[in-house]
């Protein structure tokens, strides 16, 4: 099985490790400004835990992202600079804004800062959106809207925000949220206009955006993978919603379900995933990308191993 856990390299620069990625901070130079390589790994995380590794989904993540950027670059310009791997992109160095920036299109969730569970809560003025009465689980809203939440540090909690506040708290100038807004919006719209092409509901999803050294502001991260977006089958929506039941999507919380059933995940032992689990959530990430992409995804299986593979294909940037 080829995994790519740890992508370890020794020979590049500032290591840091996320929950499902590894990062290379590379430093300006004479023809560069600041860089970072960020790679994707096959981890999945949890209950602020790695619960297993999923062959391909790093690729996965990778290649959907990449599609998405080219298709919203017309929109707001990105991070990236180049893809010398299916795991790695290569992007501009920038300083994360201090905005979780969720975009919704329907009344769906499951987390504790969602507009289900707050609507099903009684609240009916959320992140500044006044909501009517009568709405059904996981119906269309009358428009899609930013639910923005502030970037949780230190294992804290994000919290529910409003636009107001983002600029009363210093968060962000009223022209930055001003413009991070307008390009939420213009690309979650082409997000749901192509989606809707491919037989897929783009439910919500989250934006990250950072600023480099002119100060613009460019779209960070990821854009629209499986991992940052909830998507559904428009054939059964309609069914579904009709009869209060949850819409056909890409579910991929089977392990974390199965894994919540079995411990208290936050403190015990993991226990051991049975490997028909692991091979059938990879099987769905794949699914994911060959719906959302249209296109058949076809494994890299270069080098000995996937990170044999990616050390080769970042030789170039290897400091001199």
């Amino acid at each position: 099985m080829r995994i790519l856990e740890d992508a370890v390299i020794a020979e590049l620069p500032n290591y840091y490790r996320g929950k499902v990625r590894d990062n290379y901070d590379l430093p300006a130079d004479a023809t560069h400004g600041p860089r970072r390589i960020i790679i994707s790994s096959d981890r999945i995380s949890a209950f602020d835990r790695i619960l297993a590794c999923i062959p391909w989904k790093g690729q996965v993540l990778t290649q959907v992202a990449r599609y998405w950027f080219e298709r919203t670059a017309d929109i707001c310009p990105n991070h990236v600079l180049d893809y010398p791997d299916p795991n790695v992109v290569v992007g501009k160095r920038l300083d994360i804004l201090p905005v979780e920036v969720i975009v919704r299109g329907y009344l769906a969730g499951s987390t504790g800062t969602s507009i289900l569970t707050l609507y099903k809560q009684g609240q009916r003025r959320m992140y500044g959106h006044q909501f009517p009465e009568g709405l059904r689980d996981n119906e269309a809203l009358p428009a899609p809207i930013i639910t923005p939440t502030s970037k949780a540090f230190d294992g804290g909690h994000d919290e529910p925000l409003t636009a107001e506040q983002i600029v009363a708290d210093g968060l962000l100038t009223q022209a930055q949220w001003d413009r991070v807004a307008e390009y939420a919006l213009a690309l979650f719209a082409r997000g749901q206009k192509i989606a809707a092409e491919r037989g897929l509901i783009l439910v919500d999803t989250k934006y990250e955006f950072g600023t480099d050294a002119e100060g613009r502001i460019l779209l960070a991260d990821e854009i629209h993978t499986p991992d940052s977006s909830r998507y559904w089958i428009a054939d059964g929506y309609q069914s579904a919603l009709e009869n209060g039941t949850r819409p056909p999507s890409f579910d991929k919380d089977f392990i974390r379900a199965w894994v919540g059933a079995r411990c208290d995940p936050y403190h015990d032992p993991i226990p051991e995933i049975p490997a028909e689990m692991i091979e059938k959530t990879s099987q769905v990430y794949i699914q994911a990308y060959e719906a959302i992409t249209g296109q058949p995804f076809v494994p890299d299986a270069g080098g000995a191993t996937p990170l044999d593979r990616v050390r080769a294909n970042l030789g170039p940037y290897f400091p001199r």
